[in-house]
């Protein structure tokens, strides 16, 4: 019991970066499944691909990178493969997601619907956690670490 508290504990086992990744990508998986898949009351590939560009006129290639970010990167995250990568583009996404659409509605989030859009504070939680990972990497428990071991 004592090793595995201590193996725990370690910076080895960096067990708090993989809680970090694995929060982080089973949070945006929804909204990723959302668009592409459909799923939770999502449009859907070509109905998220029709609303980024004729509803917010974003290029296509604009629109299939938010989609791929969101559910490929999510999947990718939870799984610890090239998490650092997936971190660039979250971090990348969500600046962009703030500046083009949340920075007018100020900080907060629009939990009782009196305010024309989403404030951008999920978006900061969302920076900081990828911002981790960017940092510190996948964690110790990440398939990445069981592939480099495996070739070594």
């Amino acid at each position: 019991m004592n090793r595995l508290i201590q193996t725990l504990l370690t910076s080895q086992s960096n067990l708090g970066f993989s809680i970090a990744r694995l929060i982080l990508g089973l949070v945006l998986f929804p909204h990723g499944a959302q668009k592409m898949l459909g799923l939770f009351g999502g449009f859907g590939f070509s109905g998220t691909m029709e609303f980024f560009s004729q509803q917010m006129g974003l290029p296509p290639i604009v629109g299939f990178s938010v989609i791929a970010i969101e559910f490929f990167g999510s999947i990718s995250l939870i799984l610890g493969l090239l998490s650092r990568c997936w971190a660039i583009a979250i971090i990348g996404l969500f600046m962009g997601i703030i500046f083009t659409s949340q920075l007018q509605n100020g900080f907060f989030m629009n939990w009782f619907g009196n305010q024309e859009g989403e404030g951008y504070e999920y978006s900061i939680l969302i920076i900081g956690l990828a911002l981790s990972i960017l940092i510190n990497g996948s964690g110790g428990y990440a398939l990445d670490n069981i592939i480099i071991k495996s070739k070594s």
